[in-house]
């Protein structure tokens, strides 16, 4: 599995090379042997323990990048309207699943509500299985931790009436405990018990990592679908970052990428809405100073054809894109590091303070908190959105919220060709971005009451 967060380096932007995703190697029981989990999200921060935000303008100066703050985020996603009528995502409940979690979660999440002038929310932090104590030195444990800080702030970020229920499993290697199917259990438990609306999961394993994979055997990812199954039973929405390698995706070292196209799990899952990556180009006072473009820079938005999943119905107006394969991702949100969010975070005593991170890891819990404002809006959760989705971009797309990203750029990281974003459906930004505005009402009015 692999963490999809990127972000910038102590005062100086790093090389590519060195935002690599840390692999989190896994021993796992027969049906899953050795299957990785990584956040989606290592390697992607390039700014370390800057004592306050900054604006793009000294960003720019001092990295070559553009930083954003929530507030900026929320007027290019046109969230301020909703606010003021009520809609804050109040009463709906975003579980976010990491490994390990972060000691300093809620403290975290007060210092940035503070800083922006955000109302903070109560943290629930769930822990799964034996989580060791947390250690700042061991670069697993901060990799994910960043990632939870990420997830909760950007979740919040949008939906900051809802609560957050952090869920930590027990990753760990030297306990030869496993990896997703804990990710799973955890999930399942959860929703069986009630707990959240939406699901957030910034993490992934490319498919072909999988036991029996190169056999034509997919057992081993279909027995780990479970948790997706009861969430669309209990329609809960279940969100995955499509990854941060373009076209391609991690091998199982954890560190060298595909030569070719492949895909990960859970965002190939068509139980699961995929969330890609995008580039917003904003002033500071959050207006589009031209439209979204796709997210290529530090890393690249995950998307492409699954090799273990069909073409699943939702998709069949989109048939000459995807082909007879499950395509991803479904829709994208703000990705790119040039761009990226500030967060703050204390779980590493020697980086203390504000970060600039990206990728899909940043993306996923974004479009979280646009579910749970629609949960709201709804009265009820939206529950699978998938279908709801498609027939919003297929009817008045535009009317309906959905933003088209059509910058003509590709996907392409690792030397693997990517997917172009063009007019409509790509397999770089799905169908597309969001207007919350319109978006928001259009999904919870065409969501059926679960």
């Amino acid at each position: 599995m692999h963490i999809a967060r990127i972000g910038l380096g102590v005062a100086a932007a790093t090389s590519v090379a060195a935002l690599a995703v840390t692999a989190l190697a896994t021993a796992a029981p027969a049906a899953v042997p050795h299957t990785l989990a990584v956040p989606a999200v290592a390697g992607h921060t390039l700014v370390h323990g800057v004592s306050s935000p900054l604006t793009s303008e000294q960003c720019q100066t001092k990295w070559h990048i553009n930083c954003y703050t929530p507030l900026q985020y929320r007027k290019a996603y046109d969230l301020n309207a909703l606010y003021r009528k009520g809609v804050t995502g109040k009463g709906r409940t975003i579980v976010i699943v990491d490994s390990y979690g972060s000691p300093t979660v809620q403290h975290d999440l007060d210092v940035y509500s503070r800083q922006f002038g955000l109302p903070s929310t109560k943290v629930k932090v769930v822990k799964w299985g034996h989580v060791p104590a947390f250690d700042p030195k061991n670069t697993d444990m901060t990799g994910w931790a960043g990632e939870t800080t990420l997830d909760v702030e950007m979740a919040h970020a949008v939906a900051p009436g809802a609560k957050i229920v952090v869920v930590e499993t027990a990753v760990s290697e030297t306990e030869g405990t496993t990896g997703l199917p804990e990710m799973m259990d955890a999930e399942k438990h959860l929703i069986d018990h009630n707990v959240g609306d939406v699901i957030s999961q910034s993490f992934g394993a490319t498919e072909n990592t999988f036991p029996g994979f190169d056999r034509g055997d997919f057992s081993s990812i279909k027995k780990l679908r479970y948790a997706f199954k009861d969430a669309d039973k209990k329609h809960v929405t279940v969100l995955a970052a499509s990854g941060d390698g373009g076209a391609t995706d991690l091998k199982s070292d954890g560190k060298t990428y595909y030569k070719k196209r492949v895909n990960s799990w859970p965002s190939s899952d068509p139980l699961v809405t995929s969330i890609g990556g995008t580039q917003l180009h904003l002033n500071d006072a959050g207006d589009r100073v031209k439209p979204d473009s796709v997210y290529n820079d530090y890393g690249s938005g995950g998307g492409g054809q699954s090799h273990v999943f069909t073409r699943p119905s939702f998709q069949d107006g989109v048939k000459s894109t995807v082909g007879t394969r499950r395509g991803t991702p479904d829709i994208s949100m703000t990705a790119a590091v040039n761009g990226g969010a500030w967060i703050y975070s204390s779980y590493d005593p020697t980086a203390v303070g504000w970060d600039v991170s990206g990728g899909t890891s940043e993306a996923t819990p974004l479009f979280s908190g646009i579910v749970a404002l629609a949960d709201q809006a709804a009265g009820h959760r939206v529950g699978n959105i998938q279908k709801a989705l498609y027939d919003l971009y297929a009817h008045h797309a535009k009317a309906n919220g959905i933003v088209d990203v059509n910058d003509g750029t590709n996907n392409s990281y690792q030397g693997v060709t990517g997917y172009k974003a063009v007019n409509g459906y790509d397999l770089a930004t799905g169908v597309g971005t969001v207007d919350a505005l319109k978006f928001v009402p259009a999904l919870a009015k065409a969501s059926h009451r679960g």
